[in-house]
């Protein structure tokens, strides 16, 4: 297929009521296991890199391996700066050739949210990128910073349509009681929320802190807009786990480690591939 814009593969999930999985990639290991896992679904993918994890892999080392892979793929793929915080990330990743970027002013002052998210629309059109933004702020942290989940910083509903009309931005990341990491208490979403500022924007919108989630939130966040659904901790988690398998067999071949890590990714993608829908489009 092809190296796609996030616009794109929002398009067809809007239209056909399916959500897009946008898996974080730290490591080459990951990119090709989303993408193999993509392939046997038949299914599009957002490959992604938060500028959190720019010390583990650098934006300029990563990001032309994560395009590489996208363009041979036999599926759609987009390219995906996620929680992209400064302009100098941003910047970096347009012109690395991502397709899209995320926009991450969710802790400043409205007024100066729509401004940075207005500059970043305007960057990202030079290339033909898309851009994700976020109004409220989602707990927790792409770093595994401390969970936070207070109703104080929900999406507001009535400044959900005057922000993406302002902005210009092509998909909206918003917080209904979801939180990056992991879960210390079973998540309660605000659907009713989320069914109003669909019925505000409608525009795509994304839903932040996907691992953990039952199969019923997944559900009911698709049915009422969400198009686009963030996933790493579970990823990481069975990496993990198959890391301490292979350390308790005794193994010292680092070759098992990448084996079995590279797997564990592919089941936990096909799995959410599965469960969101975007299985069989392609």
């Amino acid at each position: 297929m092809a190296l796609v814009t996030l616009k794109e593969l929002m398009k067809d999930a809007q239209r056909n009521h399916y959500a897009v999985g946008m898996f974080n990639t730290l490591n080459l290991e990951m990119i090709k296991s989303v993408i193999r896992a993509a392939e046997e679904q038949h299914s599009p993918a957002i490959i992604a890199v938060a500028e959190v994890h720019a010390p583990f892999n650098p934006l300029s080392l990563i990001g032309p391996i994560m395009v590489k892979a996208a363009r041979e793929a036999k599926v759609q793929i987009a390219v995906h700066l996620d929680h992209g915080l400064s302009a100098a990330a941003i910047k970096e990743a347009l012109e690395l050739g991502f397709t899209s970027v995320m926009y991450d002013g969710s802790t400043l002052d409205y007024e100066d949210n729509i401004a940075w998210t207005q500059q970043v629309v305007e960057w990202a059109r030079t290339t033909g990128a898309s851009v994700e933004a976020e109004l409220g702020h989602v707990g927790g942290g792409e770093a595994g910073t401390a969970e936070e989940n207070h109703e104080a910083f929900y999406t507001d509903v009535e400044q959900s349509y005057d922000f993406v009309s302002r902005t210009g931005c092509d998909a909206l990341a918003v917080a209904i009681g979801t939180v990056h990491g992991v879960y210390r208490s079973e998540p309660r979403l605000d659907i009713g929320r989320l069914r109003d500022i669909h019925a505000k924007i409608q525009l795509p919108i994304v839903l932040h802190g996907g691992s953990g989630l039952k199969e019923t939130d997944f559900r009911n966040c698709i049915e009422h807009g969400v198009s686009k659904i963030n996933i790493c901790t579970d990823m990481f988690i069975g990496m993990m786990n198959e890391i301490r398998k292979v350390a308790d067999s005794g193994s010292i071949n680092y070759t098992e480690v990448i084996t079995a890590t590279e797997a564990a990714v592919a089941e936990v993608v096909k799995q959410k591939m599965t469960l969101f829908g975007s299985n069989g489009r392609v």
